[in-house]
């Protein structure tokens, strides 16, 4: 098969790859909480954040730079997913693998859970573009032993970790496959270490940003312990590895047994060791399922050069196209269950399918009407218009503080937002972007459902004008019953209780 045409079926995978993201979200929902958040940092350029680390800031900024809409916010996404393939498209033909081989990865890669992960501008796109890209360095490395290969899995290593701190995972699993395989040569080489010295060095402006703030990043993960990973069960943890790349789950598993047994795979046989401690890590941690999904790609890659030496003759052959077809029948429920595709009232007349598929269990490990990442994305717009219309009311709107219960809150009220006001919470990375050189009289008070109802009795006796101006009224949305107060001519000195709710709130981060 000639260059040329593999390059044309490359390409018809990565259009395919766009045309899929752009055309499998419907036009009923609105961006994603996580989303807000996210474009908000890049105007608050920083080396690192409460939440995740910088390199979502930056490319938030170039989005900014790009008009902010919404076709570059899911742009990104949507290009490291297609990156991704290229990568295992690469990774494949480095095994030796031909057409067949190549087709039935990029098919497992294109056809999984990465469509529904790179719906969402979040950092998790990223880091399974960089975990797939670091292993690619690896068999680079392994098939050439150039060190060249070791500095640029550094570098790789240092944006994922600047990306996202998931990635250390990635070598907590590494590390002591090397030790048990003859890959712990490695170990006796200097370039080895001078490779991490490389990524130390290119992580650590934002390590120090981390010490000089109390490491933000421990008080993060125990709120998530607490919160989110103590609802994590085994059970359902491994269900979802088997979903995410089901229609590639015999190509993933014919991949790990190949790097045992497959004689031209036996110098790659540390990644077989790697999967099996990395995802014990993930599963001693009770981490979040779809943290492990950059560590299944590289593995379609190797499965699919094996399969494509077993099925080479005979009526094996005819088992070719049946592997192919896999991810396409798997992804038949995948578009009608799984995706932001359909209507909150189409999810909700389903409530039967979604259920037995575990959609509609949210992170407090209880069942709700839509999957969460769907109720994250609706009464966005809503709740901006309305805030909207509060501000322009007010007769003092320089001297008016947009204070709101979450960052979701602020970030899409920031985006929507007509007249440049600047909302902010005591949440997330908000804490931190109080501008409180203005003194302020007024207040707008954006407070969630289950605790609007003390709002107006402990708050209005501070001003001399208090209202209810209107609430979320979209009861799809997670934020169904947000409410807007309205607090004028203030009695007493805001910016000081800021600041005081700004040290105690960072004081219980410390």
């Amino acid at each position: 098969m000639s260059k040329v045409v593999k390059t044309i079926i490359l390409a018809g995978f990565i259009v395919a790859k766009f045309l899929l993201q752009f055309f499998l979200i419907s036009p009923f929902y609105d961006l994603h909480r996580d989303e807000y958040l996210h474009l908000d940092q890049g105007n608050h350029l920083a080396l690192g954040y409460l939440s995740v680390p910088p390199v979502t800031s930056w490319i938030s900024f170039l989005i900014k730079i790009l008009g902010n809409d919404i076709f570059f916010v899911k742009f990104f996404p949507a290009l490291f997913g297609a990156l991704t393939i290229f990568v295992v498209w690469k990774s494949i033909e480095l095994l030796k693998g031909n057409l067949f081989a190549l087709i039935l990865g990029s098919t497992g890669v294109l056809l999984s859970i990465l469509l529904r992960l790179n719906t969402l501008y979040q950092p998790n796109s990223l880091d399974v573009l960089c975990w797939t890209t670091f292993y690619y360095m690896l068999i680079r490395y392994f098939n050439s032993e150039n060190s060249r290969w070791l500095f640029y899995a550094a570098v790789v290593f240092a944006i994922g970790f600047l990306n996202k701190y998931n990635v250390i995972f990635l070598l907590l699993g590494l590390f002591p496959a090397i030790l048990l395989t003859p890959n712990r040569n490695l170990l006796v080489r200097k370039n080895f270490y001078l490779a991490i010295l490389v990524g130390l060095i290119l992580i650590l402006p934002n390590l120090i940003w981390q010490y000089t703030n109390s490491f933000p990043v421990i008080y993060h993960m125990k709120e998530l312990t607490k919160n989110q990973l103590v609802n994590v069960s085994l059970k359902g943890f491994l269900t979802s590895q088997i979903l995410f790349f089901a229609g590639s789950v015999v190509v993933i598993i014919s991949g790990l047994y190949a790097l045992l047994f497959y004689k031209p795979f036996q110098k790659y046989k540390v990644f077989f060791w790697s999967f099996v401690f990395t995802l014990a890590v993930f599963i001693f941690f009770k981490a979040k399922d779809y943290y492990v999904i950059g560590l299944y790609p590289i593995y379609i890659a190797f499965g699919s050069v094996f399969f494509e030496s077993i099925l080479n003759h005979g009526w094996k052959i005819w088992l070719r196209p049946i592997l192919i077809m896999l991810p396409v029948l798997f992804f038949i429920p995948m578009y009608n269950y799984a995706l932001p595709n359909r209507t909150p009232d189409y999810v909700v007349k389903h409530h039967q399918k979604y259920s037995e598929i575990g959609m509609l269990y949210w992170e407090d490990g209880k069942e709700h009407e839509l999957p969460q990442d769907f109720a994250d994305m609706v009464g966005w717009k809503e709740l901006a218009g309305k805030v909207d219309k509060a501000y322009s009311g007010l007769p003092d709107k320089e001297h008016t503080l947009i204070l709101c219960d979450n960052y979701g809150q602020a970030g899409a009220i920031n985006y929507y937002g007509k007249l440049g006001i600047k909302a902010v919470s005591f949440n997330a990375d908000y804490i931190n972007w109080f501008d409180l050189s203005k003194k302020y009289v007024n207040v707008i008070r954006v407070k969630d459902y289950f605790e609007r109802d003390n709002e107006m009795p402990e708050t209005s006796p501070f001003f001399a004008k208090s209202s209810i101006s209107g609430e979320v009224e979209n009861k799809y949305a997670r934020e169904y019953g947000t409410t807007i107060f309205v607090f004028q001519n203030a009695k007493i000195n805001i910016n000081k209780r800021i600041r005081n709710e700004i040290n105690e709130v960072k004081s219980r981060q410390k």
